[in-house]
């Protein structure tokens, strides 16, 4: 029998911090029953027998279809039934998880189940961040871990739920989140390792870009807010965890552990924090849908409030100019990284809050009356392609598809994440900006574009980051709208 910490029996509650007092408690005796472990086995002393520890789990039950009213798209369930998830890191989701188990006692008057799961918690998830434990195990101690230890199991984490794939078992309770404990756990770890930054750091509010001059952009204006003792923004994140904080406030325990990296990670991450992760993060993902695709995969676990793409693309239409801004209202998805879990059949609506929002912020930031935006920027489809070199494709095909779906601009990662974000039920939106022309002669050339970038990459940011304040003031409940729930959906949000 493998050893296990002492049991904790199933509790019931009618009041939501109550029960999160419960899970973090759970959670904390099952976490440290494997670290403990996990160092004596790092010491030299393996363990008798496989040591286990589980994730804690909420459960709900529900006779009535009955339920209080609510403006809100989420905190509800279907019907009548058993409904549960498995919950991890409840230091970093406290919030979010008092919200969702508060709307789910109110909404339906019934006290809530806390417990220990029958999933096992992997080792390595149970580590702290900064803990070197794994990385000193010689050759020897990594194989005999296996046997004594959970490790990660792929088929515990899935995207049934996200997907809309996922049929219960006879008996099985229907879920409560659209992803179980594990499969937040692996995103976790893979937003260390792709973007340079942990978890904790990252806002509700995110952007992204396929160009480095975006982000150079962007670390000066956090600079520059730090400097500001006005400024909304508490602390500045780079990779690496370095922290800035602004004026006036005092270093917090973790500023000391930060340090620059030899060379940037693949993604890096930069964070302009606010109180309640209601700040902005941005990721340069690169170039490509492959990227923008793995990196959303995995920040979605986190439930941010809205995703943005800023960055440049092809315009497709005579009458554009390079540094016209293109603001999409559909996409052409020939990206193909989701077409196995995103049927391309499936439209990706624009959505009307982030819509406005981006209007908004280019008439605010360009200084333009909003009549005569047109004069800089369209409104259009997007098509987003997994070929970079498509112009060079024989007989024209892929020109003649873009003129039939009446693209006005081409990039290579907006539909993949507005797909993902319809995908994940993050709210998502788009702001292009035309770099060249290709059908019109008008390609990149190294002194036009770097004539270009100085020209817009400043104000394109800018707009972007506006549209986030309007988002934030508009209040963020409405833009999670039923518009991206699906028939059958889950409570959290």
């Amino acid at each position: 029998m493998p050893l296990t910490p002492d049991f904790i029996a199933p509790t019931h509650h009618r009041d939501a911090a109550e029960a999160l007092a419960q899970i973090q408690r759970i959670y904390a005796q099952q976490t440290t029953h494997l670290r403990s472990a996990m160092q004596r086995f790092v010491a030299g002393k393996a363990p008798a027998q496989p040591v286990r520890a589980f994730y804690p789990f909420v459960r709900l039950h529900t006779s009535t279809v009955a339920r209080a009213p609510s403006g809100l798209a989420y905190g509800f369930v279907q019907g009548p039934g058993r409904y549960e998830t498995t919950l991890t890191r409840p230091d970093l989701f406290a919030h979010y998880y008092q919200k969702q188990l508060s709307l789910l006692t109110h909404n339906h008057g019934v006290a809530l189940e806390v417990g220990t799961s029958t999933q096992p918690i992997p080792v390595y998830f149970a580590l702290d961040a900064d803990d070197p434990l794994e990385g000193t195990l010689d050759r020897g101690q990594r194989l005999l871990l296996r046997d004594l230890f959970d490790l990660p199991d792929l088929t515990a984490m899935d995207d049934g739920i996200a997907n809309g794939t996922w049929q219960p078992q006879p008996g099985e309770a229907h879920p409560l989140s659209l992803f179980t404990a594990p499969r937040v756990d692996y995103s976790l770890q893979r937003l260390r390792h792709y973007t340079g930054t942990r978890a904790e750091h990252f806002q509700n509010f995110v952007l992204f870009t396929n160009y480095q001059f975006y982000i150079d952009e962007f670390v000066r204006l956090g600079h520059a807010a730090m400097q500001d003792a006005a400024s909304p923004y508490a602390a500045f994140v780079e990779p690496g965890n370095v922290i800035t904080r602004r004026a006036g406030l005092a270093a917090g325990p973790a500023d000391a552990l930060g340090a620059a990296p030899p060379r940037l990670p693949q993604m890096p991450a930069y964070h302009l924090v606010r109180e309640g992760h209601g700040g902005i993060t941005m990721v340069n993902i690169g170039v490509g849908p492959a990227n923008a695709k793995t990196i959303t995969d995995h920040i979605a676990v986190l439930r941010p409030h809205a995703w943005l793409m800023l960055g440049h693309c092809a315009g497709l239409r005579n009458s554009q100019q390079l540094g016209d801004y293109v603001l999409a209202h559909a996409y052409v998805r020939e990206d193909h990284v989701l077409d196995e879990e995103l049927p391309i059949w499936v439209p990706i609506p624009a959505l009307a809050e982030i819509q406005q929002a981006l209007q908004q912020a280019v008439a605010d930031v360009a200084q333009m009356p909003e009549d005569q935006l047109k004069r800089i920027m369209r409104t259009g489809t997007v098509a987003s392609t997994d070929n970079r070199n498509w112009e060079l494709l024989p007989d024209n095909t892929p020109q003649r598809r873009f003129s039939q779906s009446r693209a006005v601009a081409l990039d290579m990662e907006s539909a993949t994440i507005a797909a993902n974000g319809f995908r994940f039920r993050v709210p998502y939106g788009t702001l292009l900006c035309v770099s060249d022309k290709p059908l019109h002669g008008e390609i990149k050339l190294p002194g036009m574009a770097n004539h270009f970038y100085r020209e817009r990459v400043d104000q394109h940011l800018r707009i972007g980051m506006r549209a986030i304040e309007l988002l934030q003031e508009g209040g963020v409940a409405r833009l999670h709208s039923r518009k991206l729930r699906s028939f059958a959906e889950v409570a959290f949000q």
